[in-house]
């Protein structure tokens, strides 16, 4: 009998806790505010911030090609990278092929595509056959493996001097050309 009136007192004090717990619940409760569409600007804040940040595209064990940045802001909602203070190497059948390094660039974290731009002085593209690129833009295409440009470009190496706009490379082929406008010098022998 005694057990029976415990149980009852356990049972009476639970179904107590469980109210007052009901009623501190709806009184202290706070609403919750519904979620809202993006305000425009809004993805100017990116989801993530890294220094020393670096990319490395490879095709089974043979890496493709590396970016190197002092700082990249990763929107992944537009599957970008904005990248300050670039380094790129692009790798052909040789091994290193090509080097460039610009002030500013946005990586394609989806195609993996990407665009290079200086601010002030033209980006220097080197090239391990000996040439030397100079462009303010430049524009690589993952799938097709190529680089170009619309900009003035200015290309010197082995005692030649190639001037006019547009630049079309293709690392696989190792063959690069100026689209228009084209001018050749002689350099001077040194």
């Amino acid at each position: 009998m005694w057990q029976r009136l415990v149980r009852r007192g356990l049972l009476a004090l639970s179904v107590v806790l469980a109210c007052f717990l009901a009623y501190l619940l709806m009184t202290n409760s706070t609403a919750v505010p519904a979620p809202t569409a993006t305000a425009p600007g809004a993805m100017d804040r990116s989801d993530a911030t890294i220094s020393q940040f670096t990319f490395t595209q490879a095709k089974g064990d043979v890496v493709q090609w590396q970016v190197a940045a002092a700082e990249a802001r990763l929107f992944e909602h537009d599957k970008k990278a904005i990248l300050k203070a670039v380094a790129v190497t692009l790798f052909g059948r040789q091994g290193k092929e090509l080097t460039v390094t610009g002030d500013d660039g946005v990586l394609n974290t989806e195609t993996k595509d990407f665009v290079l731009s200086n601010k002030s002085e033209p980006l220097v593209v080197h090239i391990e056959s000996g040439y030397v690129i100079y462009t303010n833009h430049l524009v690589w295409t993952d799938k097709a493996r190529e680089i170009r440009t619309k900009d003035p470009v200015r290309i010197v190496g082995h005692g030649l001097v190639v001037t006019g706009r547009g630049l079309l490379g293709h690392l696989d082929t190792e063959e690069f050309e100026v689209l228009e406008t084209v001018h050749v010098d002689l350099a001077p022998a040194s």
